[in-house]
């Protein structure tokens, strides 16, 4: 029998991506999500591109009762992977007890559940944003941990922090938090890829838009930072090679190849690119010119950071492997393909 996982926030963007990665290394999945930032034919492309159907339950996760049913209505699943939360830095600062409240209770409603139903194994999606403007880069796992620059930051910390304590508690539970940098990019079957809500809040869905005509121009936030070409600088990963970790991960947790009960990944490229580099990548990548300006800086931005991913390389046996350009290039598809289903 095929080993069961729980995906919370299994239709977004990294979670579709990780669902149909888990599907092809031979795991059941069951998905969780509200549908409050994705689509439930997300459901349906996940079936087209493995050939299986993942399981669905429409519930919110800060509904104890109903993620207790779920559990109840799958037994014996082995390990969870917990997406489900908001996730717009700009947002948070604007909604600061919503972020809390989404981010925080559904970690713990998740938890508790695990060890009522004696689920023994959780990976956590979590963030670079735990660094702040790091000391030194490349940035490792032993980097400290700064003050968040915003509710949404916070949340990944404490939420950390929550799964150490639980996991110390002498619970039995094991964990792994991946850390990762910035997701870009579709899967190879243009079937899925990151479809925002309203205005993209995220600098690739914006230029591709942008590309295509939806957006009037893409806004460079500032060319004076010291950085070689004055714009920030990023470490993009392909969302495929980081849904590929989640496997990895999981994988590790259930073989008990653990050296300590919580562990923490970087799942990064180790190249900063800059965003200038970047909007260039994407020209020489699909010929298509992009419409953009030099804005003033956007308050929150850090100047620059990137991974350090030989931990995860050497403990994992995990490695970012697709070039920018494929992943940029993945990405345009994405959105060629969305005008032809007239999804703007």
């Amino acid at each position: 029998m095929k080993e069961r996982i729980l995906v919370t926030g299994g239709t977004g963007y990294i979670g579709s991506h990780t669902v149909v990665e888990l599907q092809n290394s031979g795991y059941e999945v069951i998905i969780v999500d509200n549908l409050s930032n994705s689509r439930a034919d997300v459901v349906d492309r996940i079936a087209q591109i493995t050939g299986i159907r993942p399981f669905f339950e429409l519930v919110d996760c800060l509904n104890y009762a109903d993620l207790d049913a779920v559990f109840r209505k799958y037994p014996g699943i082995k390990g969870v992977i917990h997406f489900a939360a908001s996730k717009a830095v700009g947002e948070s600062v604007q909604k600061p007890l919503l972020y809390y409240r989404n981010n925080l209770v559904s970690l713990i409603n998740i938890l508790e559940l695990m060890s009522k139903h004696n689920v023994p194994a959780i990976i956590f999606s979590s963030s670079c944003t735990v660094y702040g403007q790091p000391d030194k880069l490349p940035v490792t796992e032993s980097a400290p941990i700064k003050k968040a620059e915003s509710p949404y930051g916070n949340t990944k910390q404490i939420n950390e922090e929550i799964i150490c304590d639980t996991v110390k508690s002498g619970v039995d539970v094991r964990a792994i938090l991946l850390r990762y940098f910035n997701p870009i990019g579709a899967h190879p079957s243009a079937l899925i890829g990151e479809l925002p809500s309203g205005v993209p809040q995220n600098l690739v869905p914006y230029l591709t838009q942008t590309a295509i005509g939806i957006r009037e121009k893409l806004s460079v936030f500032g060319d004076d930072y010291h950085t070689p070409d004055g714009s920030c600088i990023r470490d993009y990963i392909y969302v495929v090679d980081l849904a590929k970790a989640h496997v990895v991960a999981m994988n590790r947790i259930l073989q008990d190849k653990q050296k300590e009960k919580v562990e923490v990944f970087n799942i990064g490229t180790g190249r900063g690119l800059s965003v200038l580099e970047l909007i260039h990548a994407f020209e020489a990548a699909t010929g298509v010119k992009l419409n953009y300006q030099i804005s003033e800086r956007r308050a929150g931005d850090i100047e620059q950071v990137w991974a350090d991913p030989a931990y995860a390389n050497e403990e994992l046996g995990w490695k970012a492997e697709t070039s920018i350009e494929d992943t940029l290039r993945s990405a345009w598809n994405w959105q060629l393909k969305l005008r032809e289903a007239g999804i703007q």
